[in-house]
């Protein structure tokens, strides 16, 4: 059996791969965090962000909603002179409107309940054999993104909802030679 080859061999990579990527995530604050967190990766790869999440958690005080969605400028201004994160003025206003949406979603319907109706509730088990048959964007994650985009969520495109559908577990992505396929779908 061989591990996914889109982690190489970067101990803090091969980590995350083996204890967190494609594990089935249940908790509405822990998917809201892991969402943010990928879209503060457009446009990087996300070994930087794997690198900063520490920083970020720090910096966004434990990303908890309740907290960041009264944020206003001098939050923003905080966070764009702290070097440990992405220094990105949008993404950080997106984060605290997304942090007012996700109340919203919470109250209304349960924010993990939401998401993972994308998928009727349970992970979707793919058998994927090449990294080329990986897609970056399904019509799942189309439909993902524009029900977060119109709750008022930023920074959430398909290509991201795909990426982010892969890391919590909503789809199984990993390899079919990966021991970590079927480890991920015994879990959902």
């Amino acid at each position: 059996m061989t591990r996914c080859s889109w982690c190489g061999t970067d101990p803090l990579y091969v980590h995350y791969h083996d204890t967190d990527w494609g594990r089935p995530e249940w908790d509405g604050r822990a998917l809201w965090e892991k969402l943010i967190l990928d879209g503060f990766q457009a446009g990087l790869s996300w070994i930087t962000i794997l690198r900063k999440r520490e920083n970020f958690r720090a910096a966004f005080r434990g990303f908890h909603p309740e907290e960041i969605a009264t944020w206003g400028e001098a939050e923003v201004l905080r966070l764009l002179a702290d070097p440990g994160i992405i220094r990105h003025r949008g993404k950080i206003e997106g984060t605290i409107a997304s942090a007012q949406a996700y109340l919203k979603i919470e109250a209304e319907q349960g924010f993990s309940p939401f998401l993972w109706s994308f998928v009727g509730g349970k992970p979707l088990q793919t058998r994927l054999q090449s990294p080329s048959q990986v897609p970056t964007q399904t019509e799942i994650s189309v439909a993902m993104s524009k029900a977060l985009k119109s709750k008022g969520f930023k920074f959430c495109g398909p290509t991201i909802t795909y990426a982010f559908m892969q890391a919590v577990g909503m789809v199984n992505d990993h390899m079919l030679s990966c021991p970590a396929h079927a480890e991920c779908a015994a879990m959902g």
